[in-house]
């Protein structure tokens, strides 16, 4: 009895060693996994909230990840680029450049309330009155940008211009209003006869009952702009990129303490899921990208 109990105290540690095993073998870089995160909030706010997120992915995914808050996107890019980085969260214009220099591919995103990816547009719009009829009529008149690194208050905007045959560096009589609450108010109080105006602001604007449809006029309107993306490296092995994909698609963020449910219900949306993503939502920005002749490793 006594050396059966022993072989079957030997199987189960010999068992329990081959699971470890195989869990080492099927995560890459020696079982630790690196998450790239771009620094949109301070480190001390993302700090906290990503290191339990990681921590939520490495529990589903079953190996170690371990956090790496970037200094730029640009320092994620180069991460990433360099094999120092399995998987990443991007932002829309840093993913687009991710894909063509490290090989990203997006497999998911933040869930909007439909349960699809949420997104967010940017529109130029001008008030009634204002003797703009047509986005052309725009050219030569006061426009209110809210600030040059804005991608939906600056970039957007100049893209539909472009779109519709008007230089936006010089075609209009720029004004940069700081942000985009500023360029709405320029907008409300006729400061400005035409400008950006994104989604999101909109938004703000009717929780404070500041937002009357009627007083504003729609002369271009943006596709749907996707948030940032969950990326994983494209050359990764096909059944762990796979696991990774999946994990990545379906986090639910209830899962997590309520601080970090608060922050990023305010940063990435209430819904507090991820869904599937894929690359050619962000053709939009590549068309932007082009259109606009921005470089963009050097932004």
């Amino acid at each position: 009895m006594k050396i059966a109990r022993i072989r079957f105290l030997a199987s189960l540690i010999f068992s329990a060693c081959a699971v470890a095993a195989h869990a080492q073998d099927s995560c890459p870089n020696d079982g630790t996994v690196r998450f790239g995160v771009e620094p949109y909030e301070s480190v001390g706010r993302l700090l906290p909230v990503y290191t339990d997120l990681a921590n939520l992915i490495g529990k589903k995914v079953g190996c170690k990840v371990e956090l790496y808050v970037a200094t730029s996107y640009n320092a994620e890019i180069e991460a990433m680029r360099n094999n120092k980085l399995e998987f990443a969260q991007f932002g829309p214009l840093g993913y687009v450049l991710a894909h063509q220099v490290a090989h990203a591919d997006a497999v998911a995103g933040f869930s909007g309330e439909d349960g699809k990816p949420a997104n967010y547009y940017a529109s130029v719009v001008t008030w009634p009155g204002s003797g703009i009829k047509t986005l052309a009529d725009v050219k030569g008149r006061s426009f209110a940008y809210s600030d040059p690194a804005s991608t939906s208050g600056h970039l957007f905007p100049s893209y539909g211009l472009r779109k519709g045959g008007i230089d936006p560096d010089h075609g209009v009589k720029a004004i940069y209003a700081g942000s985009h609450t500023a360029s709405f108010e320029a907008l409300r109080n006729h400061k400005v006869e035409a400008g950006e105006l994104n989604s999101e602001e909109i938004a703000s604007a009717q929780l404070h009952n500041e937002y009357d449809p009627t007083a504003y006029v729609t002369l271009w309107k943006s596709g749907p702009i996707p948030q940032d993306p969950f990326a994983v490296r494209g050359d990764l092995p096909a059944d762990f990129k796979t696991r990774l994909a999946h994990v990545l698609q379906t986090l639910d963020f209830h899962e997590l303490p309520e601080a970090d449910q608060k922050f990023l219900a305010a940063n990435e949306g209430k819904a507090l899921r991820t869904v599937p993503q894929n690359d050619h939502a962000y053709d939009q920005i590549r068309d932007l990208v082009s259109t606009l002749h921005i470089d963009l490793s050097k932004l």
